[in-house]
Order: C-alpha cells, then structure tokens, then sequence
C-alpha cells in the first residue's frame, strides 16, 4: 500500500521553488514601498521602520 502522506520528489522541488519565489517578490514589493514617503505610507498602512526590519530589494530605477 502507497504512504499518501509522503510528498514525491517532484512536489516537494516544485514547493521548494514557489516558497523560494514568493520569498523574492515580499522583497521586491517591501523595496519598492520603501520607496514611497512617510505620508503615503501611513495612508496604505504601513510603517517604514517595519518595512526596513523586512528583507528588502530595492529595483534600480
């Protein structure tokens, strides 16, 4: 009988690949709302200090 608990080879690379990805773009969107002011943050409801704790990139342009 087959563990149906136990994810494959496959699943588990294609999982590691998505978490791997969505860790990228959280940095590429906290880098880029880095860039907005103080003001415009507060209004979206954000904090800068929180934000630069967070891992970051930000775009070149």
């Amino acid at each position: 009988m087959a563990n149906t608990n136990r994810k494959g080879f496959f699943r588990h690379a294609l999982d590691a690949m998505i978490e791997a990805r969505s860790r990228q773009v959280a940095g590429y969107v906290n880098g880029t709302l880095l860039m907005l002011d103080d003001d415009e943050l507060r209004e979206r409801g954000y904090d800068r200090g929180t934000l630069k704790r967070r891992p970051h990139f930000t775009p070149p342009f």
